[in-house]
């Protein structure tokens, strides 16, 4: 379906993260003028700053005066914002528990009182925590397992109660995200393995019969962008599933292994090598409900994933992959918070 433009001015926390890297040059390309509110723990070499279009501010979403002042003159707010990764939370309890819940409701506020019409609010699809459902749909209870799965889970009814005629509150809840992006993960499962494949030549996999949902990093982006035009009445208080295909990590590895082995025909067979594992999280979730009502629907896979990856290593777009603690969320944070 097509949609028109509805805002100018988008203010995005945690622009400089991994899905934010990528969502925010494609918001410059549309035509919006941005602005990116984050705490540079990975800094922002990789930000089109040469665009004037975008305005780039050093922020902690604690800060709420700071957030407030920042978030004047701006028509919509993507949060995108948090301590991310459930192993964050091995790092400092409090720190996640302020940042990734006591902030969110004095953000909505903020952002609501300084002028903001729109909310969009990136949940997680591991508020499922394990499930044995066919099919999970937003509906089905959340059963979080870690304190990540938890507060992401107590903020959703936060943004509904504050969202009203001139306030659009909506949340998506998206699936592990994969693929290449200018600020990368490697601590997520398809980024992790695919790096292992080829830099250590072997995929270690813990357990292996979990189902894990994916998505693609652009079809995350994509899903942003459609929550920006989609008509109010249609996303008001809802929440929506975001995930491509549910498949279990063996599954995850056998593929990683194939595509690399087609990738880089020198480096000879990838091994697989299996381990036992205490992370049990497993849920299949269904993404139809985004489908019916906004007409979205993933168009990459996780083998697009995997080869955009190959290609960005081929082409030194990831260097010292095995060390750098810039993909690695925990160690970054566990390194800046001992600095």
């Amino acid at each position: 379906m097509a949609m028109h433009k509805l805002f100018d001015r988008v203010l995005v926390t945690g622009g400089a993260g991994y899905c934010g890297s990528l969502l925010v040059p494609q918001l410059l390309d549309q035509g919006y003028e941005v602005t990116v509110y984050d705490t540079m723990f990975f800094g922002d070499a990789f930000l089109p700053k040469n665009n004037p279009n975008l305005r780039v501010v050093k922020g902690d979403i604690r800060d709420t005066a700071h957030l407030a002042a920042t978030s004047a003159g701006h028509d919509a707010f993507v949060s995108l914002a948090c301590i991310s990764n459930d192993a964050s939370f091995e790092l400092d309890e409090a720190l996640s528990t302020s940042v990734n819940m006591d902030a969110f409701e004095p953000m909505v506020m903020a952002a609501k009182k300084a002028g903001v019409k729109r909310f969009i609010y990136a949940s997680s699809s591991s508020v499922y925590g394990v499930s044995d459902k066919p099919d999970v749909t937003e509906d089905h209870p959340l059963v979080p397992l870690t304190l990540y799965n938890k507060f992401k889970g107590t903020c959703e009814p936060l943004l509904k109660k504050h969202a009203d005629d001139g306030f659009t509150g909506v949340i998506f809840r998206p699936a592990t995200v994969c693929g290449y992006a200018p600020r990368l993960r490697l601590d997520l499962s398809v980024n992790i393995l695919t790096n292992h494949a080829i830099n250590a030549g072997k995929i270690t996999v813990f357990g292996g019969s979990q189902l894990r949902p994916n998505l693609h990093v652009q079809d995350y982006c994509d899903a942003v962008k459609l929550f920006l035009v989609a008509p109010s009445e249609k996303i008001q208080k809802e929440t929506f599933n975001v995930g491509y295909q549910n498949l279990s990590i063996m599954d995850i590895a056998s593929m990683v292994q194939r595509i690399v082995s087609e990738e880089f025909p020198e480096k000879g067979e990838v091994a697989i090598v299996t381990t036992p594992s205490d992370d049990l999280r497993s849920y299949h979730i269904n993404s139809d409900k985004i489908r019916k009502v906004l007409g979205y629907a993933p168009r990459h896979t996780i083998e697009d994933a995997v080869r955009g990856l190959c290609e960005a290593f081929r082409d030194g777009r990831i260097p010292d992959s095995m060390n750098d603690d810039q993909y690695f969320n925990v160690k970054r944070l566990k390194r800046l918070r001992a600095a």
